[in-house]
């Protein structure tokens, strides 16, 4: 199934792991009955274990390969390695662990989960399952918020820094590269899931980004789910990467992603609407006079979106922009709430 133009699973190549997407997974149990002969060098494995998945079927064989055998060796990337390091016999022990981590690619688990951790936008980010693992196009939302609060001064906020909610958070890669990149922002960071809570809680921590956010369980598709938020009020930005699949796409999704990710951070609903609803509904209770909404979406959401407001007897939300994504899909949404005429 492809979103956005790009397979919901692709890894992009390249030196740069943070533009990495999750590699595809499909539930899979056939392994290797022993190493890979020949040459034990990291540039033979690579070639032996690339064959290997080619022949299982794995997607992105030579990427798969490449990540796993520099993890062991210690590096991020298999073009970070020193030419020494590359063609240098393997120890026992490396030729063991590289077997271990391919054995379960070829199960499908997804290199994120096998690394046990993910480059976004710069930070080093611990991933376990099944905590949704970021896509590509997110990084894209993030930026945009950036932008936006570079350029309007409504978004900025006015004690210093923007005061930040993010529906959804998950392993915490939004809210946390927001802190990060806005010094002076404070983030809420709620989701539903109690692993995903943790995770975030987590990487706050192994970013040294703790003191400034607050990481709460809450559903927001709750009847007065979002009592706990009132205290914040009012918040200049809500950001969320919403479960948004079509109820009726989900069963065309890739097994693995079924398999290894959990479907409440995907299944968004008949038409993909639910969560997007709660928070279209809820947030004007939270967000001051011209506070914003950013929104990642399935591109058939615009529309959608727009014909909900239209038909929401409060007026007081409005779309005022729409971005596509680097595929040229429309994917991202920025809704904002008018400040009430006198």
């Amino acid at each position: 199934m492809k979103l956005g133009g790009r397979m919901w699973w692709t890894l992009l190549s390249g030196p740069r792991r943070r533009r990495g997407g999750p590699l595809s997974r499909a539930f899979g149990s056939q392994q290797p009955h022993s190493h890979p002969t020949g040459e034990s060098s990291a540039t033979e494995l690579v070639r032996r274990w690339t064959e290997i998945f080619e022949k299982r079927g794995i997607p992105e064989a030579q990427e798969s390969s490449e990540y796993i055998v520099a993890h062991v060796l210690g590096a991020k990337t298999f073009q970070s390695l020193k030419p020494v390091c590359r063609t240098k016999p393997l120890t026992p022990q490396q030729l063991h662990d590289i077997h271990e981590l391919c054995s379960l690619r070829l199960q499908r688990m997804p290199v994120q989960y096998i690394l046990g951790d993910w480059d976004f936008r710069g930070l080093n980010l611990k991933m376990t399952p099944p905590v949704f693992i970021p896509r590509p196009e997110t990084e894209e939302l993030v930026e945009w918020v950036l932008e936006e609060v570079a350029q309007r001064p409504h978004v900025a906020g006015t004690q210093g820094g923007p005061l930040i909610l993010e529906v959804g958070c998950g392993s915490g890669a939004v809210s946390l590269s927001l802190l990060n990149e806005l010094p002076e922002s404070q983030v809420i960071a709620v989701d539903k899931e109690e692993a995903a809570i943790r995770l975030t809680r987590d990487n706050a921590r192994r970013l040294r980004l703790q003191d400034r956010i607050r990481v709460i369980p809450l559903d927001v598709t709750s009847e007065g789910s979002w009592t706990p938020l009132l205290p914040w009020a009012p918040l200049d930005l809500v950001v969320s990467n919403p479960p948004y699949v079509f109820y009726q796409d989900m069963e065309q999704l890739a097994p693995e992603i079924l398999r290894y990710e959990d479907p409440v951070a995907l299944d968004g609903g008949e038409e993909g609407m639910d969560v997007i609803c709660s928070i279209l509904t809820l947030a004007p209770r939270i967000l001051k006079d011209c506070g914003s909404i950013f929104l990642e979406v399935d591109p058939r959401h615009p529309e959608l979106v727009g014909s909900w407001l239209q038909s929401w007897p409060n007026p007081s939300l409005r779309l005022v922009a729409l971005r596509q994504d680097l595929c040229g899909r429309p994917r991202f949404l920025h809704v904002q709430k008018s400040r009430p005429y006198v």
